[in-house]
């Protein structure tokens, strides 16, 4: 018995969320799809990534680099796009260290100093 006008609508808004549900599923089965093949080439993709960063990285390099990802993200992607670049050009003969990995940084963070005068 729903005589109860609320659970009447309720029942309506169930009804034609499930038609949409099935439009979707009919007309965007391909695109669920495509989606988890994106999906499954990041992945792959990062994967590599951290492959090469574990190879071409000493320990310290690679602290270094996660701490840098907590407080700065940006700037560590592009760090690590930098160093998977050059791995897979062979630029790299030999791991890179902390020092390396800290003159790297230098060189992609602008420097945003600024001097203070006090009158």
């Amino acid at each position: 018995m729903s005589g109860n006008p609320d659970d009447d609508r309720l029942e309506e808004l169930r009804q034609e969320k499930m038609q949409e549900l099935k439009e979707q599923a009919q007309q965007g089965g391909a695109g669920g799809e495509r989606g988890e093949a994106q999906q499954a080439a990041r992945e792959q993709a990062e994967a590599q990534k951290q492959a090469l960063l574990k190879q071409h990285l000493t320990d310290g390099a690679r602290q270094r680099l996660n701490a840098v990802q907590m407080s700065k993200p940006e700037v560590a992607e592009q760090v690590e796009q930098q160093v998977v670049a050059l791995a897979r050009s062979g630029r790299i003969q030999d791991r890179i260290d902390e020092e390396q990995m800290r003159k790297l940084l230098k060189e992609l963070t602008p420097d945003k100093s600024f001097d203070i005068r006090r009158r």
